[in-house]
């Protein structure tokens, strides 16, 4: 049997072991109900859902009980994540909260703990969301944010936004700037910069590809952007921050007036 074939067979072998025992994934409609508590912080019902989750056998994900256990954990962790920075968080934070509990799955050693665990999950991370300070603007801004958090690399034109939205242009551009205080496009460059902090600290890429990679036409814009929001260049704050996630508080500049 060549490997592929090992492979493949591996896989039917495992779903007809998952369908014998009955074990199952999480109802993907109960995935997204846990995903739009967190998102809305609401704590009290995120658990409730969580409570359903779990009143269903887990998916086998190894074969020692408490590595499949913690392989789930690990799961959730990566779909609260992706939640809070669909809610605003900035990714690097979440990701960093993400490493914590990761790091704390794997020094438990018994089912009660890593359960627990789990709920305490649901709570931290929805008091990250919190801690974010994001304001809470009409359905339409809300949706507007959400497309632009979302798509923050890709094209952010104003007629894509507000069709995501489900409203003309115009009238976006108008709403958006009374909600937010600043226009869609400032809006949007202070969202790319605050998310280009994390190519400066975690990855080796030139200004140049980062401007790129954030749409922009060339490395001079962008640094002239970034020491408008930020206060000082990319350069120097990849220089000055190192290891750490953020420049000194005085010197961020807020995007709400």
């Amino acid at each position: 049997m060549n490997p592929n074939q090992s492979i493949i067979q591996g896989y039917f072998e495992a779903r007809l072991e998952n369908k014998q025992n009955y074990f199952a994934h999480p109802s993907y409609s109960l995935e997204q109900q846990l995903m739009d508590c967190i998102g809305r912080c609401d704590e009290e019902e995120a658990k409730k859902v969580l409570d359903q989750i779990n009143s269903t056998e887990r998916a086998k994900l190894a074969d020692d009980p408490i590595r499949s256990l913690k392989n789930s954990l690990i799961c959730s962790c990566t779909l609260f994540t992706r939640s809070i920075i669909k809610g605003g968080v900035f990714p690097d934070d979440a990701f960093s909260l993400s490493d914590v509990y990761i790091r704390r799955i794997e020094k438990m050693k018994t089912f009660a703990e890593i359960t627990a665990l789990e709920y305490e999950m649901v709570s931290s991370f929805i008091d990250s969301l919190k801690s974010s300070k994001r304001p809470y603007y009409n359905y339409v801004v809300n949706k507007a944010i959400t497309f632009i958090n979302q798509e923050i690399i890709g094209d952010l034109s104003l007629e894509k936004i507000a069709e995501s939205a489900g409203v003309h242009p115009g009238y976006l551009s108008k709403v958006f700037k009374e909600s937010v205080g600043v226009t869609i496009s400032e809006y949007i460059n202070r969202k790319r910069m605050e998310e280009s902090k994390y190519f400066l600290l975690h990855s080796k890429l030139s200004l140049s590809d980062i401007a790129h990679l954030f749409k922009y036409c060339n490395q001079s814009y962008y640094t002239s952007l970034f020491k408008k929001y930020i206060g000082v260049t990319p350069k120097e704050f990849r220089n000055i921050q190192g290891g750490n996630s953020h420049i000194p508080l005085e010197k961020e500049k807020s995007i709400h007036r």
